[in-house]
């Protein structure tokens, strides 16, 4: 259990800092990034335009997101995966996050939900991981986009997607097309289809694949409030924010519960200190979902 538990929040800690960068890429006025370098959809993890590295102030929330994922494997086998978000972010711009999967990784068997909160204090400089079947939070530092200490790595991750998809557009592999502006859940969204081409031969397809996404976002509230992506190799998967009031949500919940043991770094941090877990996740996965760490 010990391992599994370092599984999944090693995962969705990486999943948070791949859906930052994703969100950066996009941001108002630009259009989403290339597919995740692995299976599950961004949406799937539950990180659909949150925590993008910028601080948004002055326009507090919470709402309710849920993403599902259909897949129908050739033997007629259907595989369905959902996943349920719960928002908050105050006026200062600390955020909270709670994500609840089922059918995900080494737990889809048992048929149990895990839970994992996440807090960006970006008063405080601080984000914190939260495991709560272990009361333990794991602090790592926050710096916000463009600031003093913030994010060198992220930033040269930015670019060279921003490289990328500007040669994808040029080659013609993604078109983009507008959907316009229409209210969604009480607030205005600007909507952007994208069509992702694989070209026959990039990865084995003998035959040209077209991955599409329709994306809703908000330039309010700097979230994208509802998407469906359709990918012939994963399913499609709707996502969709409800829920969602404009009040100002209460303080105790951007801190860390009183009962909650505080250790620092990721849960891949070594003995010696060094590793991805210092920053708060790991290295990306590669294609297709990873495999719990051997025993330890």
């Amino acid at each position: 259990m010990m391992n599994r538990n370092k599984w999944m929040y090693a995962v969705l800690s990486g999943a948070l800092l791949l859906g930052a960068s994703a969100a950066r890429a996009q941001g108002p006025g630009r259009e989403g990034p290339p597919p995740p370098p692995f299976g599950a959809p961004m949406e799937l993890l539950g990180f659909e335009g949150a925590h993008n590295g910028q601080v948004v102030k002055g326009a507090p929330f919470s709402a309710t997101a849920i993403a599902e994922t259909t897949q129908t494997l050739q033997d007629g086998t259907l595989i369905h995966r959902t996943t349920q978000s719960t928002f908050h972010r105050d006026g200062q711009g600390r955020s909270r996050k709670e994500v609840t999967l089922s059918g995900f990784g080494p737990f889809a068997a048992s048929g149990k939900t895990h839970t994992l909160v996440m807090i960006v204090d970006p008063v405080a400089g601080s984000r914190y991981s939260l495991e709560p079947e272990r009361k333990v939070a794991r602090q790592t530092p926050f710096a916000e986009r463009g600031g003093k200490h913030g994010g060198a790595d992220t930033d040269a991750f930015e670019q060279k997607m921003q490289a990328h998809m500007q040669a994808e557009e040029a080659s013609g592999a993604v078109k983009k097309e507008s959907l316009g502006t229409q209210a969604i859940n009480g607030v205005n969204a600007e909507g952007t289809k994208i069509t992702r081409t694989i070209p026959a031969g990039q990865i084995g397809n003998d035959k040209p694949i077209q991955v599409v996404v329709e994306r809703w976002y908000s330039p309010d509230l700097q979230i994208v409030v509802k998407s469906t992506r359709t990918d012939p190799r994963f399913g499609t998967t709707a996502y969709t924010v409800t829920n969602l009031q404009r009040a100002e949500p209460a303080a105790t919940l951007f801190t860390v519960p009183a009962d909650y043991a505080v250790k620092q770094g990721g849960p891949g941090v070594h003995k010696h200190g060094q590793g991805w877990g210092q920053h708060g996740g790991p290295p990306p996965p590669t294609e297709g979902a990873p495999a719990p760490p051997p025993g330890e």
